[in-house]
């Protein structure tokens, strides 16, 4: 090795011992007669000293050609610091330089290479291999290893054994856009990048492998955001004779044991919500739920409440739905901050038409912004609808049901982040259960437009008492079957998903047939699963975490990217070393792109 130590280890009872560090130049500090050297690796900082009188010449000669980023190999004594650094691990001493070799040297970094950078992002992604020099970054990874390692040893011992599917695939017609690859030696023929490993670990499970589980990478074909990237890891799982209980037990002890081994923290009681209650109360399948202000309806989808109608309002008589939430302590909003809040939810990206508040002021008295055709008796009930106090502020939302709730759950995120209710370190973890099975596609010039769509996957079981709504020819029952399926989310952030599968071949040739497949299309496409079904399937279930998403939060960021060594960016690409990039044309030629196969 070409040091002793490295250069977060040494302490006060290191001090006399003749050491070698190597590492990065982090800053240099030359006063005339004693220069100061902050010498950096992956484990920390120590400080090298030298001084005139007492280092050799050349030495210092060498100290001042050094650069930021220099790697250098030093060697000396270990002192105390008579002026110490409480703020480094290593803060009590310094090393007096006797030696110093440039191993290599550095061009001027283009940002600051420190925890308090200088660089923009882009030009952090450029140079990424700088970047993850910094300690904030290196720490996100250090983190990321932690969350592995401890769901490996979870895993191993509730007897899972970890296998390693295949990367090049079959391509599938079901959920994202997948990546493909040509095959140069099956002409016009392409691999798919796997979505998921999700036919190949049910077919473990049709082999007899009970408990699986991989920390895997995934690819889709999909517009990206702060919580998205092209590729990306999950934590997948299957496991075979269970019901659904089995799996919220396993999984939930799964995130226990990573919340006390890598966050030092005891999980409290990780309640469950029915998909309905979370759309009632929250507008999502996600709920935040560390905050309060769940939803009122005025006129309602859910109850048959209507507080609103018959006063001349066209605004709430044409509505679907009239909602809102209670902000406590709000009533104190100025107007200018209401016009504001309101001007925000118009946005493009959120698309209300309007907002409609109800101040509930401390002396008691009530206002609103409807006054003209609403009473003071009338808003009386709206407050008891509210549960409203003295204080409080009510924000109401009108029009389509569907559109109303995702409108005002923006909303309620907003007022959840304004008045500080959603910090990082506060985890709320939350099952939500009972998931519909399909969705109808009615959006125009969507792939699943005008037909029934799975809402998880298609081979996700209904609820056993829901099987028999699966012949019906009545779309609002079909709507109304639920899916053996569940989800997890912390703090608002949907981190895994999952559902008991459909193991008897009869039953998923049926649920082929509902989404739209025709026997053909389905032997062709899974027609390798069908038939194993017929070979002695357990039923089984699983589930899958992104383990990006599981990472930032654990690490309290928002974005995944902070989290991924060579991350792409909103674009999909990689900055670092251009790509995506053109290929030549005889690599073209070569993989018989442009061919067809019939």
């Amino acid at each position: 090795m070409l040091r002793t130590h490295t250069c977060g280890e040494l302490r006060l009872e290191n001090v006399g011992t003749e050491v070698t560090l190597t590492g990065w130049v982090q800053r240099i500090r030359d006063k005339g007669g004693m220069i100061w050297i902050d010498l950096r690796d992956r484990y920390g900082i120590t400080q090298l000293m030298l001084e005139e009188n007492q280092t050799a010449p050349e030495v210092i000669e060498a100290a001042r050609s050094l650069g930021r980023e220099f790697v250098v190999q030093a060697t000396g004594t270990v002192i105390e610091r008579k002026s110490k650094n409480p703020n480094l691990l290593t803060g009590d001493i310094e090393i007096q330089l006797k030696n110093l070799t440039v191993l290599n040297p550095a061009k001027l970094p283009p940002f600051l290479v420190e925890d308090d950078t200088d660089g923009g992002d882009d030009l952090r992604m450029k140079y990424r291999y700088l970047d993850l020099r910094r300690n904030p970054v290196r720490k996100n990874l250090e983190l990321r290893h932690r969350m592995a390692q401890h769901t490996r040893i979870y895993m191993d011992a509730q007897d899972f054994i970890e296998v390693e599917t295949p990367v090049l695939i079959k391509s599938t017609p079901e959920g994202a856009r997948d990546f493909v690859v040509p095959s140069r030696m099956n002409p016009g023929e392409f691999y798919a990048l796997p979505q998921s490993p999700q036919t190949f670990k049910q077919l473990l499970m049709v082999s007899g492998f009970d408990r699986y589980y991989q920390i895997v990478k995934c690819f889709r074909d999909e517009d990206l955001r702060a919580d998205r990237q092209p590729e990306f890891t999950q934590i997948d799982c299957e496991m075979s004779f269970v019901e659904q209980e089995d799996i919220l037990q396993m999984f939930e002890g799964l995130i226990r044991h990573l919340f006390k081994m890598v966050k030092g923290m005891e999980l409290g009681e990780v309640p469950r919500m029915t998909y309905v209650d979370a759309m009632k109360f929250y507008g999502s399948d996600k709920p935040d739920t560390r905050f309060g202000m769940q939803f009122v309806e005025l006129k309602g989808t859910f109850d048959t409440i209507d507080l609103t109608s018959g006063k001349n309002f066209g605004v709430f008589d044409a509505a679907e739905l009239v909602v809102g939430i209670n902000v406590p302590g709000a009533a104190n909003y100025t107007r200018k901050q209401i016009d504001e809040l309101t001007e925000w939810i118009k946005r493009p990206q959120i698309g209300a038409k309007g907002l409609v508040y109800v101040r509930y002021n401390e002396d008691g008295t009530i206002k609103s912004s409807v006054d003209k055709f609403y009473s003071e008796e009338d808003l009386k009930h709206w407050v008891v609808a509210f549960q409203a106090k003295p204080g409080d502020l009510m924000l109401i939302i009108s029009g389509d049901a569907a559109k109303a709730r995702k409108q005002l759950n923006e909303l309620r995120l907003e007022m959840g982040t304004r008045l500080g209710l959603r910090k990082p370190d506060d985890y709320k973890v939350l099952w939500v259960l009972d998931f519909p099975l399909l969705e109808w596609g009615e959006e125009e010039g969507h792939p699943n437009a005008g037909r029934w769509f799975a809402m998880h996957h298609p081979f996700t079981s209904p609820k056993p008492e829901d099987i028999s709504l699966l012949d019906s020819n009545d779309n609002i029952e079909l709507g109304a079957i639920r899916a053996n399926a569940y989800d997890m989310v912390i703090n608002g952030t949907e981190v895994g998903g999952g559902s008991i599968r459909i193991f008897n071949r009869d039953l998923q040739a049926k649920m082929f047939k509902l989404l739209g497949f025709s026997d053909e299309e389905a032997k062709a496409q899974f027609g390798f699963l069908m038939d194993a079904f017929e070979f002695g399937a357990p039923p089984h279930g699983g589930i899958a975490f992104g383990f990006d998403r599981l990472c930032s939060l654990f690490g309290g960021a928002d974005s995944i990217r902070d989290f991924i060594a060579f991350p792409k960016n909103n674009s999909g690409r990689d900055v670092m070393i251009d790509s995506p990039s053109p290929i030549a044309q005889k690599q073209l030629d070569e993989l018989s792109i442009g061919v067809v196969k019939k």
